[in-house]
Parts: C-alpha cells; sequence; structure tokens
C-alpha cells in the first residue's frame, strides 16, 4: 500500500465495519445444523441481501448469490464461509462510488468466489487478519506489539472480477496460507492485486489478470513462501512489486518467487495515475530481499523492465534474475538505490544480453552477486500521461466462470494452498491469458 494512503484508508474500513452488522436472520430453505444457522442460504430466495444471508448462513456454509447488482458492503466475519456467484459476470456487487469496500472477510477460512466487486472507493474484495473484536479494523494497522499473533488462517479468492475500485481491486492483509486464483483486477488506483503485512505468509498468486490499474500486483512486506505465477500482468502503468514498507509490520519484503508471468507493456495510459510517479516499469523492487525472479516475460516496459532502488534506510538484497526473457525494454535492469542504502548481491544466471545500469550488474554472477551500488540516475526517463479517475477506466469483457456444481458446499480450505509446480515451467508466451485481456 502506498504509504499516503494507508491510514486514511483503515479509517475508512473501520468507519464502514462498524455501520455494517446486521441483526436479521433470514429463514432459510436448507437444513439448519446443529451450531446455528443453515448449511447454504440463497440470494434473494432465502435473504433479500448478500449481508442477510452471511447473517443467517452456518460456519463453514455458502451463502449464493443469483444475478443481480447488490449496492451494498458484506462483512464476512463467520468462519469457513463460502461467498459465491452464480455467475461471474451477472452478480456484482456495487459500491456505486461511495461505500469503501464491496467484501469485507475477516473470519479464517474465508472464500470469495465468481463475482463482480466494482466502484468502492477502497477496495473490490479485502481479506484482513486485521480487527478487534467487535470486526473493526483500527486505524494503526495492527493492533498489539505481537501482531504475528493475529494473522487470519486460510482464504481464497477465486475467478472474481474487480473493477474501477478506488485503490485495490482484490486485498490480502495479514493473513497466511491463502490463494489469490484465476481474477481479473483493473482500474485499481493503487494495485489491482495487492498482497500485504504477513510472515510466513504461504501464498499463492497464479492465474490472474491485472491491467489499467497504476500497479498490476503489489507487495509490501509480504514474506515467506510466496508464489506469483502464471500471471498476466501487462497493460497497467507499473507491472508488479516488491517493496518494503515502515506503514506496516514486518519490515524488510523478502523471499517470494516470482515465476512464469508475462510482465510486459506496462506503458497504459488508460489507468490511474500510480502515486510515485511510476510509469513504463515491469519490476519495481524497493527495499526487497532474496527475492528470486525466474522464466518470466519481461518486455515492452519504456522505463524499465525491471528498477531496483532503496525504501528509505531499507536496502535491496540478494535479488536473483535467472533464465528471465527480456525484451523490447529501455534498460532491462536499473539500479537506482540510494547511498543512503545501496543495494548488494543482485545476481543474474541466464537472462540473455540484457541490458543493465551500471553495468556491474553484467558481472553479478549468482550467488556472489553485486557489491553495493548507489548513485545511479536514470535520464531522459518518458513522462507518465495524465491518469485516468478510477471510475472512468475502461471496464473489460466478460471473464470465465467457476466450474462444477455451484451449490455445493465446499470443503474446509486446507490448512496450505495447492501451489502450482514451477520446476519445469518454460518462461510463458506472451499470449498467456491474452484472451481474457480487455487490451
Amino acid at each position: 500500500m502506498s504509504p499516503r494512503f494507508r491510514f486514511a484508508a483503515l479509517l475508512v474500513v473501520a468507519l464502514f465495519v462498524a455501520g455494517c452488522s446486521g441483526d436479521d436472520e433470514p429463514a432459510s430453505s436448507e437444513t439448519t445444523p446443529a451450531g446455528g444457522g443453515a448449511e447454504v442460504v440463497r440470494v434473494p430466495a432465502d435473504a433479500a441481501t448478500i449481508s442477510e444471508a452471511v447473517a443467517a448462513v452456518a460456519e463453514g456454509g455458502l451463502v449464493l448469490i443469483e444475478a443481480g447488482t447488490y449496492p451494498e458492503a458484506v462483512v464476512v466475519d463467520k468462519p469457513g464461509v463460502t461467498v459465491r456467484g452464480a455467475d461471474r459476470n451477472a452478480v456484482i456487487v456495487d459500491g456505486e462510488g461511495e461505500r469503501a469496500i464491496g467484501i469485507l472477510g475477516i473470519a479464517d477460512g474465508v472464500r470469495v468466489q465468481n463475482l463482480t466487486a466494482t466502484r468502492h472507493t477502497l477496495a473490490g474484495v479485502l481479506i484482513s487478519g486485521v480487527h478487534d473484536e467487535t470486526g473493526n479494523v483500527p486505524g494503526d494497522g495492527y493492533t498489539s506489539e505481537a501482531p504475528e499473533a493475529e494473522l487470519l488462517q486460510r482464504y481464497e479468492v477465486r475467478n472474481v472480477t474487480a473493477t474501477n475500485n478506488g485503490l485495490y481491486g482484490i486485498y490480502a492483509f495479514h493473513a497466511q496460507h491463502g490463494a489469490i486464483v484465476d481474477s481479473y483486477a483493473s482500474g485499481g488506483a493503487d494495485s489491482g492485486f495487492y498482497l500485504g503485512q504477513c510472515e510466513d505468509c504461504d501464498a499463492v498468486v497464479t492465474g490472474n489478470v491485472a491491467e489499467r490499474n497504476a500497479v498490476g500486483f503489489e507487495n509490501a512486506n509480504a514474506s515467506g513462501g510466496v508464489l506469483i505465477t502464471g500471471n498476466r500482468l501487462a497493460g497497467n502503468r507499473v507491472g508488479l512489486t516488491l517493496t518494503s514498507d515502515y506503514q506496516e509490520a514486518f519490515v524488510p519484503q523478502r523471499d517470494n518467487l516470482v515465476v512464469g508471468n508475462v510482465i510486459t507493456d506496462n506503458v497504459q495510459a488508460d489507468s490511474p495515475a500510480q502515486a510515485e510517479g511510476g510509469f513504463g516499469v515491469g519490476i519495481g523492487i524497493a527495499g526487497g530481499q532474496q527475492n528470486v525472479i525466474e522464466r518470466n516475460l519481461i518486455g515492452g516496459n519504456t522505463t524499465a523492465g525491471t528498477l531496483i532502488s532503496s525504501a528509505e534506510d531499507v536496502p535491496s538484497l540478494g535479488n536473483r534474475f535467472v533464465a528471465n526473457t527480456f525484451s523490447a525494454n529501455r534498460v532491462d535492469i536499473a539500479d537506482v538505490s540510494t547511498e543512503r542504502a545501496p543495494s548488494n548481491g543482485t545476481c543474474l544466471d541466464g537472462n540473455g544480453f540484457a541490458s543493465v545500469l551500471p553495468e556491474a550488474i553484467a558481472t553479478a554472477v549468482c550467488p556472489a552477486g553485486t557489491p553495493d551500488i548507489s548513485g545511479v540516475a536514470l535520464t531522459d526517463v518518458p513522462v507518465a500521461p495524465p491518469g485516468v479517475p478510477f471510475l472512468d477506466v475502461t471496464l473489460p469483457g466478460p471473464q470465465p466462470g467457476l466450474e462444477g456444481d455451484l451449490g455445493a458446499v465446499p470443503e474446509p480450505l486446507p490448512d496450505t494452498p495447492e501451489r502450482p509446480a514451477t520446476d519445469s515451467l518454460p518462461v510463458p508466451d506472451a499470449a498467456l491469458l491474452a484472451d481474457r485481456s480487455a487490451l
């Protein structure tokens, strides 16, 4: 999350959640489990709104939403609940440019599937382990001196479309053992997808398309077991960022595997302006450490394929670039770290004839990598075009829906998300997931 947005954004969440709890528990046609609530609650057949359905469903149950537009802000505060649309493109949770969050999951084991969340001022879908006993999200972002004790456990966002949301499309924060899969995000003024503030995250981000965002995928202080693979992060202002940020817990960011993604042509004018003015960047690493960037297609980025920098006094350390294909970037890998926090240990292995700045990177063979690098500047950087208001960014076409029996209550989420095999993945073709793109 960009620092200037964070505290105001979380305050909005707190105010919003406080006003969203409902006491009505409509009857359901489904059998009522012993623990109370119905196993399946259908909207609108059993409950007029999604929020009423969440109030009526049992822990581990299913809220199944029929086609329609739902102008509401939903809080999922029961463990193991799945909120699922019957039609991804026709079930629309609409913030109308006024409400902060479409669906906020604050319970372990929550799933959000097969629907569209649009026109919210903060996020389309937010999964957050940060909340107090009343469900409010505190303004300081975490609530104790031991934030690691409060991490939400197990979550999934699958086949969700998030468009034209004020800051984030799909956002997972302070949570472990989760997955964001086969989803689409555009029009995010901060990022389409966001993963933040977790240690031993054990998170999988795969099969997603991000375009027309300020940043396609953003990671701030999400470290340990994060796999970002098989995504299309193309046609944003910045494709992907790995950043350390003192506005969140668990500095520094470290230990992500970014493998087999298309990160191309991040020069899209039909997008909100990026907070730091970034444009034409494939991958930005700011204070990120011990990340592996491997077998990605990184091309057509007019500032840099990869831009390495420091984040205040946090250096970028030990990042590895392995067997990537770089093409038609202004420079493939550039390091502009400050003298206050020089980078160190960047290394290259099998990236072809990648162009670099400074030249010391060219001889940085793994595992040793570079000595300290600082004080280099990019010159003649293209000027970013004016930003587009998030509500005005072009909408995508229909997106593929969830397959299978949509009325079936799923088994509980596993202790750890399924991880796609990546050892033999080739560099992807430029057409990866292009059939889901609106560009």
